[in-house]
């Protein structure tokens, strides 16, 4: 019997790794239960994925990669422009960008909580697993650092970092205490450390 050719077949082997971890958490992930969700033969999992923290940094990198696109895609964010370098920084701080900057942060956060609560779990169980799995912390701190640099462009990077930490703290606190995001909050506390900033 040939082979089938299935040029798409890693992608979805991650696509249902998010899917079994969405259903029953890390604890549910198996190469076993990632195969029946994909339909493909246990075989696959492992030819694409040699050990479940190979499948783990592949599902984390993905969801990094969903919240970076939406900094990414953002006009706000892109305005403040790479080339312009400190003169656009110093736009960003002043009074009028500090208010744009925690605008669109707390637009694209309340946004983001307006999705589907169930992924926004999982990407914070994924980034919190690399507490115990060594494997992710890498890829953990890649959003980190390109979020950082995609903010550096309207602030310092100190500045970045804070709102990068108060973005994750934020996020964090809503999911751990189940409550609901506090728009108004979350850009007043944004809106002070871009005010602070350089």
């Amino acid at each position: 019997m040939a082979r089938r050719y299935d040029p798409h077949r890693r992608t979805r082997i991650i696509d249902a790794a998010l899917s079994v971890m969405a259903a029953d958490g890390i604890a549910g992930l198996s190469h076993r239960t990632v195969a029946a969700e994909a339909d493909v033969p246990l075989g696959s999992t492992t030819y694409h994925f040699g050990s479940l923290d190979e499948l783990l940094v592949a599902a984390l990198r993905r969801c990094n990669e969903n919240f970076v696109r939406t900094l990414r895609e953002s006009e706000v964010l892109a305005a403040g422009g790479e080339a312009e370098g400190a003169e656009g920084a110093a736009r960003a701080t002043g009074p009028a960008g500090a208010a744009g900057l925690a605008d669109e942060l707390t637009r694209l956060l309340g946004q983001w909580f307006a999705g589907e609560r169930g992924a926004i779990e999982l990407e914070y169980e994924l980034y919190l697993a690399a507490l115990r799995r060594p494997a992710l912390r890498p890829v953990a701190a890649e959003w980190t650092e390109e979020a950082v640099e995609l903010l550096s462009r309207r602030t310092d990077s100190g500045t970045a970092r804070a709102l990068v930490a108060l973005m994750d703290g934020v996020c964090l606190q809503v999911l751990l205490a189940g409550g609901t995001f506090d728009a108004a909050y979350t850009r007043e506390m944004l809106a002070r450390i871009v005010a602070g900033g350089g």
